[in-house]
């Protein structure tokens, strides 16, 4: 195939990069009546796509794709202002995009990362372009595969007037939620977009606020599959559950207060066989899980800001302990647990662990909404925390009916300082932590590893405690180091010093 060279204006929007995100942001687009002009690196892909996906078979809505060999045909095929996505690898590569985009555009033009970008680049790539008199959208992208094709969770980042020209298209594509019920309406097929619902996408804020967002999401959704991975892990080894049993809890678990996107698939993957030897799917899958950075990106962020945020960085570690499988393996024949007996006197059920895991989730959320709300103040971001919880209803890896209690905290209060102090979630872990703790420590007698279970229940505990023991810490530190400390009986923000070892000297203010 040979592509032929497009009309001048003849597309509503650009889309650089034909991977499979790529593909389906297309496809998407073109669903909802968009003239998508298309352009990779490499023309073979999109030859490739157009043989998969002809031009002009979207439906009566007049949408469609337009492909180009030459970066430049790409650009002039667009009306102004142009709306240019990039959809490739972050880093490096996206810079490279931009730059060879950059002599092609004019004043007004839009360019749009889609990718999962460092959200310190996304601030920079802003102010370079808004020098050259372009603007710039750092969007977060979250639903994968099918997201992208049949509507997405969008996060857009920038100027308002850079919201103002993509908005039409993003509330278009963006996955549609019923806005009493919280629940996703069923995406988008080909010239049949979805009619009605709320679109999960809306303005974020300024600079890089789109990807800081998407970033605390993959974060959240990091402490989420541990958590998940973690319940399966106590139902297996605690209460000797199949995958096929569990198969069945997670399908009940559905059906309640923890209905979401990772619970539905769990109950999946737990029923499949392996067509390869017919034994459950699970138990052939090595317990080695990848990352792709995202979940560090947020726990450096949260140390960055001192934000405690243990469940989520518990979440990165796990995947870090999971890793390093040969040397598990050695060591779980030199190690073992003692006192394992012990377990039996603290009975638990699969119920008591249903309970474990949403107050765990609770908390969880409760930090990365900390960690965006520490952000805001920073970088001096407006945002709008109920929003952004509608926005997670649909589209993203993350959505739950859980995010509708949180758009309702917000709603009942915006200047709610933790989720842990809205009446739903607080009545809510109220009466299932006995059954939390009841869990929590069944694990540590019988010796099953539940990081995030365990880290979550310890946030808790320190959140609502009045008195920590950092009293003895900063003590120490001025013992050591002279680094002052504050009295319990002066106001905050006045400093003393001891002239250690000799402490019946009078104290020092500093």
């Amino acid at each position: 195939m040979t592509l032929a060279k497009p009309s001048e204006n003849s597309a509503d929007v650009g889309l650089v990069g034909l991977a499979v995100m790529g593909q389906n942001l297309a496809l998407n687009m073109a669903d909802h009546g968009y003239k998508v002009a298309v352009y990779n690196r490499t023309t073979a892909t999109t030859e490739k796509f157009l043989e998969e996906n002809p031009p002009n078979v979207f439906g009566d809505l007049g949408g469609g794709i337009v492909p180009a060999a030459e970066l430049a045909d790409f650009v002039k095929s667009i009306k102004a202002p142009r709306r240019i996505v990039i959809l490739v690898k972050a880093g490096a590569p996206t810079d490279a995009v931009i730059d060879s985009l950059v002599p092609h555009l004019q004043k007004g033009d839009v360019v749009i990362d889609g990718g999962n970008a460092l959200y310190t680049d996304t601030i920079r790539r802003e102010k370079a372009l808004g020098d050259k008199g372009l603007l710039f959208v750092g969007s977060g992208v979250s639903g994968g595969e099918e997201g992208a094709r049949f509507g997405p969770s969008l996060m857009p980042g920038g100027k308002p007037e850079a919201w103002k020209t993509l908005e039409p298209v993003w509330t278009a594509i963006a996955a549609k939620v019923d806005d009493k019920t919280g629940k996703p309406i069923p995406g988008a097929s080909r010239g049949k977009p979805v009619k009605g619902g709320v679109p999960c996408t809306t303005y974020i804020g300024a600079d890089g606020a789109g990807h800081y967002v998407k970033m605390v999401h993959n974060g959240i959704e990091y402490a989420d599959m541990q958590l998940i991975s973690e319940a399966y892990a106590l139902m297996k080894h605690v209460l000797g559950m199949s995958p096929g049993d569990l198969s069945k809890v997670f399908t009940e678990w559905n059906k309640g207060d923890l209905d979401s996107f990772l619970i539905e698939i769990t109950a999946d993957i737990l029923q499949q066989a392996d067509t390869v030897t017919g034994k459950p799917f699970v138990d052939v899958v090595l317990d080695a899980a990848g990352q792709k950075g995202t979940g560090k990106w947020t726990s450096s962020a949260a140390l960055d800001l001192g934000v405690p945020a243990p469940s989520i960085v518990e979440a990165v570690f796990a995947r870090n302990m999971s890793a390093i499988k040969d040397e598990r393996v050695q060591a779980s024949k030199v190690l073992k647990a003692t006192g394992t007996e012990l377990g039996k006197n603290v009975p638990i059920t699969s119920d008591a662990v249903r309970d474990a895991l949403y107050c765990s989730k609770i908390c969880a959320y409760a930090q990365g909404f900390q960690l965006m709300a520490a952000a805001a103040v920073e970088h001096k971001w407006s945002l709008d925390f109920g929003a952004i919880a509608q926005i997670f209803r649909g589209g993203c890896i993350i959505r739950a009916r859980f995010l509708q209690k949180i758009t309702e905290a917000y709603g009942r209060n915006k200047e709610l300082k933790n989720l842990l102090l809205d009446p739903y979630f607080s009545a809510t872990i109220e009466k299932a932590e006995p059954s939390w703790r009841a869990v929590v420590a069944r694990a540590a007698l019988e010796g099953v590893s539940i990081p995030a279970f365990s880290s979550a229940l310890s946030y808790f505990d320190a959140y609502r405690t009045e008195k920590l023991p950092a009293n003895l810490i900063q003590a120490q530190r001025d013992y050591f180091g002279a680094h002052t400390f504050e009295r319990v009986d002066q106001p905050r923000g006045k400093f003393f010093h001891v002239d250690w070892p000799d402490p019946k000297r009078p104290q020092q203010p500093v």
